[in-house]
């Protein structure tokens, strides 16, 4: 079958399940859009109302649904204004595919209207990424492009096309996509018996667990390690979900805003197995009083990542799932002890939020709450980046994987809005909640004609202080209060009229009952919702480790 390399194109994306499309049109990418037009009925395509909140809703949709997001823009702006969300989606490891028009291969290199090198720009945040330069070679490249992306530790990858080659006639047959194995490469002895003999000596262990659990699918593992060992569980930001909230052995997040409780577990335990994970310097603060008396035991799927920021005693390199399966035979059950029972107690003596809110007064620990309450720990939850982003990973509680959508290694304001509409698309039948502050919130509220355009049931709560409420954090901290360009109280729109705008229900409050009665009814809505909800600019996120200090100087309240 002969059909030119925009059909060929869309057949390829087929031939990968691909079943949403999230982008943005322009004059280098029109054959595309033609082809999509043709093809409505077999894929869907999400305009967007900016590039970016293209690229961050199919993150949003990569990390909800654990298939690959794709996004797409034409040449020049169309291509640069994906940037910001292709890196985000390399700095959190999340498979997703960006497909960008450019101009004509005659007019390529000669300063053309709207030409630009994307694949230069974006050499250093994605995996891989294609220049096009033969339709015979799109089909290849794009199978190709799938395989990369979910393959090992996933990432982004790019294909760049120019405009003749999605005009260019191909012959086409249908291929079966290419199987994503397993990175085992490097899984043999001694690397197995190595880690199990360091966890078996242990007399503490203690467990901290990231994103790639989550990409591994290595959920079960985890849970059975821990309960054979009886070993404590932290987890990254990025691993929120892994391991359910809601069990006795979960301690909570690790780090800068993490719980005292974690952070001093990583400090007095004698073994520290760390699955997942890159050791974020948001994490280990001065790394040499993060974990000083333990052995430390890494399981990651990526080698690079081996001993790259923590000095590890032994590594087992390859996908968590298959690794912890070799591995989990040869440790041996261990009873809970004296560890376990001082664990339990500072669980108890240092909770997050240790203030006493006055009766009835909004706060963001009762909002957070109460959106756990009203969604029964249900829902996925999407943030910004900012307190309320570190409010919504303390304060919910997290029981399934790919229910906690956020910014993580790039700390991208911005983000959510979009990432919320691809996780809600992605997850029809899971309501989407998304926690903005109102600062972030205004770098992409466009999105809300998005939200509206396509009817998108997110529920987007504002929680407005009417302040960069973590700048204005740090600066109350550090700054001796010198409030430099945070102070957003005469520049922020009233959220409700934009909503009234775009055409959403919306609903303000104040109090913990006006929030309770929003969120009831925003719930019983199938349609999306804006709740404005309004906090003091004088709340803070804790506990709080200062960068480059550790838990002995953590700040409590």
């Amino acid at each position: 079958m002969k059909i030119n390399g925009s059909q060929l194109l869309v057949e390829c994306l087929l031939e990968q399940g691909v079943d949403t499309i999230f982008g943005y049109p322009g004059g280098a990418v029109l054959n595309i859009y033609d082809a999509l037009y043709k093809n409505k009925d077999r894929i869907h395509h999400i305009l967007t109302s900016h590039e970016q909140g293209a690229a961050h809703a199919a993150d949003g949709y990569a990390r909800a649904t654990g298939k690959v997001g794709v996004c797409m823009a034409t040449s020049g702006p169309g291509a640069t204004n994906l940037v910001t969300g292709i890196a985000t989606a390399y700095m959190d490891s999340i498979p997703m595919v960006a497909i960008t028009g450019n101009v004509g291969l005659s007019f390529i290199g000669k300063d053309s209207f709207q030409e630009i090198d994307i694949t230069g720009i974006t050499m250093p945040i994605t995996k891989h990424n294609f220049f096009v330069r033969d339709v015979k070679d799109l089909h290849e490249v794009v199978r190709k492009a799938f395989l990369i992306a979910q393959s090992g530790r996933p990432g982004p990858v790019l294909i760049d096309i120019p405009k003749n080659v999605t005009a260019a006639m191909v012959e086409y047959e249908k291929e079966e996509p290419l199987k994503v194995e397993r990175i085992t490469k490097y899984l043999e002895e001694p690397a197995f018996s190595n880690a199990a003999e360091l966890i078996n000596n242990s007399k503490k262990p203690f467990i901290f667990a990231g994103g790639g659990v989550i990409a591994s699918g290595a959920y079960n593992e985890l849970k059975e390690l821990a309960k054979r060992i009886n070993a404590p569980v932290s987890l990254s930001l990025m691993g929120l979900g892994a391991f359910p909230g809601d069990d006795p052995l979960f301690t909570g997040l690790i780090g800068m805003h993490g719980s005292v409780t974690s952070n001093r577990a990583a400090r007095e335990c004698d073994c520290l197995i760390a699955l997942g994970v890159r050791f974020s310097d948001r994490v280990y603060g001065d790394i040499k009083r993060f974990c000083p008396n333990a052995k430390v035991v890494h399981f990651d799927v990526d080698p690079a990542e081996i001993g790259k920021n923590l000095p590890v005693d032994a590594a087992v390199i390859g996908d968590l799932k298959p690794a912890l399966d070799n591995v989990l035979p040869l440790v041996k059950p261990r009873e809970a002890d004296e560890w376990n029972k001082h664990i339990l107690e500072m669980k108890v003596k240092y909770p997050y939020d240790l203030s006493k809110p006055t009766p009835g007064e909004l706060k963001p620990r009762q909002l957070i709450n109460l959106v756990d309450e009203l969604t029964k720990g249900e829902a996925i939850i999407t943030t910004e980046v900012g307190q309320h982003q570190l409010w919504a990973a303390q304060f919910y509680t997290y029981k399934y994987p790919r229910t906690y959508i956020s910014s993580g290694g790039l700390g991208t304001m911005g983000y959510g809005t979009g990432a919320a509409i691809g996780a809600s698309i992605g997850n029809p039948n899971r309501r989407v909640v998304h926690i903005a502050g109102d600062g972030s919130f205004r770098m992409n509220m466009n999105e809300l004609a998005t939200m509206r355009a396509y009817n998108v049931p997110v529920i987007v709560v504002v929680v407005n202080n009417k302040t960069l409420g973590m700048v204005h954090q740090w600066q109350t901290i550090f700054y001796g209060k010198r409030y430099s360009e945070t102070d957003l109280t005469k520049r922020e729109p009233d959220f409700n009229k934009l909503a009234d705008a775009f055409g959403m229900k919306n609903f303000k409050a104040t109090t913990e009952a006006e929030f309770k009665d929003a969120m009831s009814k925003a719930l019983a809505l199938n349609e999306p919702v804006l709740i404005n909800a309004f906090v003091d600019m004088e709340e803070r996120v804790l506990p709080m480790i200062p960068g480059g200090c550790s838990v002995d100087d953590i700040i409590v309240e």
